[in-house]
């Protein structure tokens, strides 16, 4: 079962739409979904759904909700690709991840999951890598992020589990910017590195033509596992 829902912000000013996917039995934990520069579109409720058919309440907050709300772009359309990146210029990541707070504290007092996870494609592995820094998420997971060089000073922060997945050929996240992320986080304690030769930006993608199946697969994988231990 699935719904849309209202969160308030956290300074109670105003309020979101939040898309639910709910399991048919009472949740073993939650998830918050986070979106790709796309908006809420059809392949993160997917990613949604499947989170559910596994047992989680899974939520997806709209973080571009005070740019366009409810926006929901095609990453294989021309048109809407550049408006998408238009969308993430504008948009305020702080701002951003402060929602996802709210949407886990949601989650919790309002929905009564004790244990709540994070996982986020595109801009929203790099917002996992924020919220695994800047809040009390029990578990968070990051698919190509981008920019994580630029966020190791906020590593020393990261006291739950984050687990990130680096596309090999991410013509967004080049080999410099990689190799900075495994000098800077090989040796830390709570972050896991997963590598994927060959494989580009939005690979494990529900929906278009950048899902490779083979490495989204094993990507799925590793996360459905990671959630498993971590959110038990």
């Amino acid at each position: 079962m699935s719904e849309t829902v209202s969160i308030s912000t956290l300074d109670g000013t105003g309020a979101f739409d939040c898309y639910v996917a709910r399991p048919e039995t009472s949740p073993r934990a939650a998830i918050v979904v986070i979106q790709e520069i796309f908006g809420v579109n059809a392949g993160i409720r997917r990613k949604c759904d499947k989170f559910a058919d596994e047992g989680y309440l899974a939520l997806a907050p709209d973080l571009f909700c005070r740019l366009k709300p409810n926006v929901e772009l095609d990453p294989d359309v021309d048109g809407e690709f550049k408006t998408a990146l238009e969308l993430m210029g504008r948009f305020d990541q702080d701002e951003g991840v402060r929602d996802i707070e709210a949407t886990i504290r949601y989650a919790r007092n309002s929905e009564g999951c004790a244990r709540v996870g994070v996982v986020g494609y595109c801009l929203g592995g790099r917002l996992a890598y924020m919220t695994a820094a800047r809040t009390d998420a029990d578990a968070s997971v990051g698919y190509y992020a981008v920019g994580i060089d630029n966020l190791l000073r906020e590593k020393h922060a990261i006291a739950k589990p984050l687990m990130l997945h680096i596309a090999g050929a991410d013509h967004f996240v080049p080999p410099p910017v990689q190799q900075a992320m495994h000098d800077g986080l090989d040796d830390h304690p709570k972050v896991t590195l997963w590598d994927y030769p060959g494989l580009d930006h939005g690979f494990a993608t529900e929906i278009g033509s950048r899902r490779n199946e083979e490495g989204a697969a094993l990507a799925d994988e590793r996360t459905d596992a990671f959630f498993a231990e971590h959110l038990a």
